[in-house]
């Protein structure tokens, strides 16, 4: 069997794209149009440098926007501080007393936790926001 140039371009596409899917890797899909770009240009019949060409340059653009899109948004806070993944934070509970070293036992969602005061100044009893969670420990400040 005999491929002709949009066949392969084709391919290389769609190989790009499997490739995408096993690895989560979104930067292929933009190679993957460098790839269909190639394969329309071949359509068109350009020669093979006029194919390579469309590939690369619409490949790298894509590529390029991608990543200059990506870095103009603002960063997500960490996984233990972020509301988004963890819907503890934000949340109030009250701190009866705390021990010298800023730890304490609150009740919260039924079941004791081990507290950890983060905010400024010291640990007074009272409300308080959590800010974090580590591991099976809440942190805290002030409400």
């Amino acid at each position: 069997m005999d491929w002709s140039a949009p066949t392969w371009w084709w391919a290389a596409a769609g190989s790009l794209v499997a490739v995408e899917l096993a690895t989560g890797t979104f930067y292929l899909l933009m190679l993957a149009l460098g790839a269909a770009a190639g394969a329309v240009a071949a359509h068109a019949g350009l020669a093979a440098s006029g194919q390579v060409l469309a590939a690369a340059l619409v490949g790298a653009g894509a590529t390029a926007a991608w990543h200059w899109k990506r870095a103009r948004q603002p960063q997500s806070a960490p996984a233990d501080r972020n509301p988004d993944v963890n819907l503890d934070v934000g949340q109030r509970l009250v701190v009866d007393a705390w021990n010298a070293d800023g730890t304490a036992r609150a009740h919260y969602r039924g079941a004791a936790w081990s507290v950890r005061f983060t905010g400024s100044g010291a640990p007074l009893p009272g409300e308080h926001v959590i800010v974090g969670v580590v591991g099976s420990q809440l942190h805290v400040s002030r409400a």
